[in-house]
């Protein structure tokens, strides 16, 4: 008899064994087609407007953007590009703009971290659509934040007329970038530019603001109205030569500061200036000697479920992106549903705030969804993120939040309160702050968890990663129901079939606006990473941070 139980009970084993193995490789093989369409997807944005503008731009003795950047980052270093992404699938009906005409990013330059700007002329001859505006925007954001020299490879065509009442006039529109070249100097941060091609009209303005600038002979040009207006205006022939090449703006104007013959003639200069720069004072981060995390980082496409409705343990993938698979929770019995630990990952000392996926029990026996911010978790956050503070420890931030949690008992218990408790614990934290969102991204949860309203250094997503108000299913449930109010108002009973209809139409409509790409396209987050190179983003983003003074921390008022 015993026997028996012995063998039945070595099966079953190995049924839940070979269970969770199709599961593990589900998992894998998911996992690693969601990170090659994003190469795939980048392989087609680094054409930007094809092979025959790339072409063209090589006929006219000129690198494309690209190349320029290649040329002038350190050998043998990497080029760590934001915002590929933006304006994917927008602008569609104007042909496209890939990449928003303009690429961005963090690059050693003579061994020190810069800001890079560079107009894709391949793309609609550079020409500014309302996204290439935020994306420079942002560009010059990361400089003023992390105090690091930003250099702008100008050549463009201007403001993309058809769109200009979507990039000129507001706040957060072209004009904006002349303000911030007038403020990051006053601040002492370094900004050259060099005239590589067209700089029209208020495009002028960026080089010529910034504190160096260089020209290219032929290629370069640089004028408030091209010949045409100029004609047009005040009836007067000329050249852009004349008008504004580059002899007429060194020689003649003395506008710009150096000319140059070619572009690589450009860069090399650039390197050299960048090269006698002095070093900024840093801010003081601690950082000590790194060691690989002892958990195979590769176990992270493993962990994470293709069914982003179903548990997993958010501490075994930290375990995979900290040094040593070392972490020391803050509060590890309390507040189950976040997780708050110290840790260092490639050396940097860092305060970790993830979502916990599992379903736990609470301090008073209380089952608690995995996912969701209780009261008790929203106050452990909180709490953690005032003393991050104190120390000077930077905050990383990994989503997989579906939201506060909702009812009359979290109602009662005073989840408004304790929520409003680590919002504010996030507003006015003044330690860079990096956020990954690595799942769900859903409603306050987002905002709670730094998301891009609460001004992280840096926000990168996971190819799993979802940003929405609600779950699609959630809001599909809620945005058919009011169709389907609507209809009854009109005296149209929709039946069953037409109701599950309207269902899944309004529920793919919805999930196609939670996706990465989406999020990207519009700049909520700087990049779509590869899951695999988290820790070396996160490591260039705090050694890019560590170059800007802290400034002192006040909380403010915090309802107890």
């Amino acid at each position: 008899m015993i026997t028996d139980i012995n063998v039945i009970f070595t099966v079953f084993k190995s049924s839940i064994m070979d269970n969770r193995d199709i599961e593990i490789k589900k998992n894998i093989d998911a996992n690693k087609l969601l990170i090659n369409k994003i190469s795939q997807k980048s392989e087609q944005i680094f054409l930007g407007g094809g092979e025959k503008k790339i072409k063209h731009q090589h006929e006219s003795n000129k690198l494309t953007a690209r190349e320029r950047i290649n040329y002038l980052i350190d050998t043998g270093t990497r080029f760590f590009e934001l915002g590929l992404f933006a304006a994917y699938e927008m602008y569609e009906e104007h042909g496209g703009c890939p990449a928003a005409g303009v690429i961005i990013g963090i690059g050693y330059v003579e061994k020190r971290q810069c800001v890079i700007v560079a107009n894709d002329a391949t793309v609609k001859a550079g020409a500014w659509f309302p996204m290439t505006g935020k994306k420079n925007l942002r560009a010059q954001e990361i400089a003023l934040e992390n105090n690091i020299p930003i250099i702008y490879l100008v050549d463009s065509a201007g403001v993309y007329l058809p769109m200009q009442d979507e990039i000129f006039p507001d706040k957060e529109h072209f004009g904006r970038i002349f303000r911030n070249n007038a403020i990051m100097s006053s601040k002492g941060i370094y900004q050259i530019a060099a005239i590589m091609g067209s700089c029209v009209a208020g495009g002028a303005y960026l080089p010529i603001m910034s504190d160096e600038s260089i020209i290219i002979e032929k290629s370069g040009s640089i004028f408030l109205a091209g010949p045409f207006l100029v004609k047009a205006a005040i009836g007067e022939e000329t050249d852009n030569e004349t008008l504004g090449g580059a002899k007429t703006q060194t020689d003649i104007s003395g506008i710009v500061d150096y000319k140059v013959k070619t572009d690589e003639e450009a860069l090399d200069l650039i390197r050299n200036i960048i090269g006698k720069t002095g070093i900024n004072e840093k801010a003081g981060l601690n950082r000590i000697t790194p060691s690989l995390p002892k958990r195979n980082i590769q176990e992270i496409l493993s962990i994470l479920p293709v069914d982003r409705t179903k548990p997993y343990s958010m501490k075994e993938l930290l375990e995979c992106l900290t040094d040593n698979s070392e972490l020391t929770y803050f509060k590890d019995g309390y507040g189950k549903t976040i997780i708050t630990a110290y840790a260092n990952i490639d050396g940097w000392a860092v305060g970790i705030v993830a979502n916990e996926r599992l379903v736990v029990k609470s301090e008073t026996g209380e089952m608690q969804f995995g996912g969701v911010i209780y009261s008790d978790s929203a106050d452990k956050a909180a709490r953690f993120i005032i003393s991050c503070n104190q120390k000077k420890i930077p905050l990383i931030f990994l989503h997989d939040v579906t939201g506060f949690m909702v009812g009359k008992r979290a109602e009662h218990g005073g989840i408004i309160k304790d929520g409003a408790k680590m919002v504010n614990a996030v507003s006015n934290s003044t330690v860079p702050k990096i956020t990954i969102i690595v799942g769900n991204s859903y409603g306050a949860g987002n905002y709670a968890m730094c998301g891009k309203a609460y001004d992280p250094r840096f926000i990168y997503a996971w190819p799993t990663a979802k940003i929405a108000v609600m779950g699609g299913a959630q809001a599909a449930k809620v945005l058919t129901q009011i169709q389907v109010a609507a209809m009854k108002k009109q005296g149209k009973e929709p039946d069953p079939d037409t109701q599950n209809e309207l269902f899944e139409m309004t529920k793919s409509r919805y999930e196609s606006h939670t996706t990465p790409y989406y999020a990207a396209a519009r700049m909520w987050v700087d990049e779509i990473i590869n899951p695999l190179e988290t820790r070396l983003y996160i490591s260039k983003a705090l050694e890019a941070a560590n170059n800007a003074k802290i400034e002192k921390f006040n909380v403010g008022v915090i309802q107890t």
